[in-house]
């Protein structure tokens, strides 16, 4: 027990040491130069002569060629980038990114981008327009109008994007990040996603991969946006940023870059949905907001170029406030959370093949349970292929689309009884006749707990992360044996607290992007996209196989599965 206890204390008393505070980049020492009342002006031209600029329309190609005018008359030339797009619940479109280049002193490159497109239902004022006129207004500092002349020459190259497709993920941002000839040299990005709305400004630093942003560039934004507005962005709170870390598929702009570990962030005050989509007018647009968080974005930028070197590296973090924790810490305690379970679990399977206990009958059942969810599985993947589930897409569906939100109720109906009919084949064998002997429970224990603790270790090769919803039923589980049948609410509360996990990667993930009940859909639209992994949904299966075993366990509805040669009906048919 003492050297469980010190084995437990180790990591823990690393993690606390491990705790930073990072410091920002040192502040510009030019003075401001973003224009409130001009970025208004064509934030409000843009929603007004623009106010559908869906991906693939008239408007869209309305909007990229006044944005070229617009940087045209300060001498700067944004070179077009064209491609076609399968976006869901629009189909196959023309995409087109606008790329305007300012070379600096050295090859390193900042890039600072805005989605112009919006989803058509209304004028996209804040989301982004005024994204689009801050993106304008930071790049006239470094253009030419007549004779006057800009900024001086930056330190640093910086690229400014006018992206398309932002409004449904970040296509435009995932094309260049995965095509540009700049791709290998950016350092940093800062997406800027509606700067003049009336929600709360915040960061947004989740992307496809483990990763997080550099600590400086975070810092930077937070002390940058405090100086204007007297408060730093919000930010999600350290448990969503684990969910993150341990089911990272991102959603933003921000997302593609940190997937190429290219450190990014995004800056908005715009929802991730289309619920005030139509109420989104010029006549809304705040523009104290706009005028300091444009000048905080300038002051960002200013400072990520003054920077001698930029670190533009991502590793995993969790923030808290102005310190981190080094994601390396948080997955050794992870780790180390799996050893007195294994030992637990292997100690007890040990025992139970030297009183020869009925294993087989165990690992029958569980091999059954498995099966049913191979096939639920096998039925979500052909849902995907019939059109019922999202597929072939490289960026998450936003949580307004009517991808996530439409569902084909006939084709999920379907699934739906070819689920219940392969339950119900399986059911013969796995509903009890008779309360099970004493021998058949603990080895139906024994096998389901040492199998979970194979789950926690595929799940620790695959992402250490995602042990964070594993660790839960790991514990909680593994005192459901030592429980007293007659105790029925302590099993029936461990066995709750067991399901904690996979229920918290729900909650977060729907909380984080307004899905309500719309959130297990959408995360088996992740699935079927291929932002989680095939081999993580393989794991999951067969954690939910466990999790229906140790349920019928704890509930006295559990029956070892005999061999075939016993089964009813088996007999019969080899007669014949």
């Amino acid at each position: 027990m003492r050297a469980t206890s010190l084995l437990a204390l180790g990591p823990l008393l690393l993690l606390a040491l491990t705790i930073a505070r990072p410091g920002p980049f040192p502040a510009s020492t030019l003075p401001p130069s973003f224009d409130g009342p001009s970025a208004v002006a064509l934030a409000t031209e843009l929603a007004r002569d623009y106010p559908s600029r869906q991906p693939g329309s008239g408007g869209a190609a309305g909007a990229a060629q006044w944005v070229k005018d617009k940087l045209a008359l300060y001498g700067l030339t944004a070179a077009e980038d064209n491609w076609d797009e399968s976006i869901p619940g629009l189909g196959r479109v023309r995409l087109q990114n606008l790329v305007t280049v300012v070379q600096g002193s050295t090859n390193d490159a900042i890039l600072v981008l805005a989605h112009r497109d919006d989803t058509g239902v209304g004028p996209g004022a804040n989301d982004n327009a005024s994204g689009t006129a801050a993106l304008i207004e930071l790049a006239r500092g470094y253009g030419r109008l007549g004779t006057v002349a800009g900024r001086p020459t930056p330190q640093h190259t910086l690229i400014f994007l006018s992206s398309d497709g932002g409004a449904y993920g970040g296509f435009g941002a995932e094309r260049f990040a995965s095509t540009s000839p700049y791709r290998d040299r950016i350092k940093a990005v800062v997406s800027l996603d509606g700067l003049a709305g009336t929600a709360e400004p915040r960061l947004e630093l989740a992307g496809f991969e483990p990763r997080s942003p550099a600590p400086a560039l975070i810092r930077t934004a937070d002390v940058q946006v405090a100086a204007q507005l007297g408060r730093s962005p919000a930010r999600a709170g350290w448990l969503v940023q684990l969910v993150d870390l341990g089911m990272p598929f991102g959603y933003g702009e921000q997302a593609p870059f940190l997937g190429r570990k290219i450190s990014a962030i995004r800056l908005a005050t715009a929802p991730d949905n289309d619920a005030a989509a139509a109420a989104d007018t010029p006549g809304r647009l705040n523009s104290t907001r706009f005028l300091r968080l444009g000048r905080a974005s300038e002051s960002i930028l200013s400072s990520l170029d003054g920077g001698i070197e930029l670190a533009g590296g991502t590793a995993g973090h969790v923030y808290l406030g102005s310190r981190i924790i080094r994601g390396w810490a948080i997955e050794l305690v992870l780790m180390t959370a799996l050893i007195p379970f294994l030992v637990g679990a292997v100690d007890l399977f040990a025992r139970s093949r030297r009183k020869q206990l009925p294993l087989r009958g165990g690992w029958r059942a569980l091999r059954t349970r498995f099966g049913i969810w191979l096939w639920i599985g096998l039925l979500v993947g052909v849902g995907a292929l019939a059109g019922v589930f999202p597929r072939g897409s490289a960026i998450p569906p936003p949580p307004g689309s009517a991808a996530v939100s439409d569902w084909p109720v006939a084709g999920l109906a379907a699934l739906g009884l070819l689920a219940a009919l392969g339950w119900l084949r399986a059911r013969r064998v796995l509903v009890p006749v008779a309360p099970a002997a004493d021998d058949d429970v603990l080895a139906g224990y024994a096998v389901a707990l040492v199998a979970l603790g194979g789950v926690a270790v595929a799940t620790a090769l695959i992402n250490p992360y995602g042990l964070l919803f594993v660790v839960p039923s790991l514990y909680a589980w593994l005192w459901l044996p030592q429980v007293e049948r007659r105790s029925s609410w302590a099993r029936d509360a461990l066995y709750g607290v067991g399901l904690a996990g996979p229920a918290l990667a729900a909650v977060a993930i729907g909380a984080q992007l307004g899905l309500g009940l719309d959130a297990p859909l959408y995360l088996v639209s992740l699935m079927t996209l291929g932002f989680i992994p095939w081999t993580t949904v393989l794991v999951l299966l067969a954690w939910a196989a466990i999790a229906c075993q140790l349920g019928a366990l704890a509930a006295g509805r559990y029956r070892a599965v005999p061999r075939r040669a016993s089964m009813p009906g088996f007999r019969r048919r080899a007669r014949r």
